[in-house]
């Protein structure tokens, strides 16, 4: 079973994602995590991205993808994985599954967390102050400036993802703002009853 996961910052992809490592047994597979430790392995992904990293360049879209699918096709991958928020363009996106398909896989859900922007901000800021009153370490990016940056930059480079899986045909809506709890059973259900993808490859 490999899932995409996406949904705007502080939507809840994190929570979401160890609800379906619990209930699965996928791996829950972070980009930043995935980096780091191709980094430290002797392959020729591994070396460019390990050189890119130590220069302070940004890692290209072409080496994240790499490295995602050098990950995802270890043994441990085999059983399926959820990505949290990856891929983050369109670009990433389709360059992923020209690089599936070179390895006879595809993915097999689309799951977006859908939430209303401004009730999202004034929740986390809320959740922040709460946080903060109960002498609770938070994110330094937890104020509104830092958010509505973050926000800006989902909707202009990521929100577009949503609509290419949407005309692939494997894209499922779960309405974010709900209690957790429900948010996780309706998760569940776009990944149990959602069809087997199948689309055409495409040309």
């Amino acid at each position: 079973m490999r899932i995409v996961l996406l949904g705007p910052p502080g939507a809840g992809k994190g929570t979401q994602a160890e609800s379906i490592v619990r209930k699965y047994g996928v791996l829950h597979l972070s980009t930043g995590d995935m980096l780091r430790a191709a980094a430290q392995a002797d392959t020729e992904v591994g070396r460019k991205i390990k050189q890119t990293m130590a220069s302070g360049a940004l890692v290209s879209d072409q080496l994240v993808i790499a490295a995602v699918v050098e990950r995802i096709s270890q043994d441990d991958a085999r059983k399926g994985f959820i990505l949290d928020g990856f891929p983050r363009t369109v670009s990433q996106a389709v360059t992923f599954d020209d690089m599936l398909q070179t390895e006879h896989l595809e993915l097999d859900h689309v799951v977006e967390l859908q939430v209303d922007e401004k009730i999202l901000l004034d929740r986390i800021l809320i959740r922040a102050n709460e946080a903060k009153e109960r002498g609770i370490a938070q994110r330094e990016d937890d104020n509104h400036d830092s958010l509505k940056v973050r926000l800006d930059a989902y909707r202009a480079q990521t929100a577009p993802v949503i609509d290419y899986y949407r005309a692939r045909g494997i894209l499922k809506s779960v309405d974010g703002l709900q209690p957790i709890e429900h948010v996780t059973a309706d998760v569940f259900k776009a990944i149990d009853t959602a069809e087997s993808p199948k689309v055409a490859m495409r040309k």
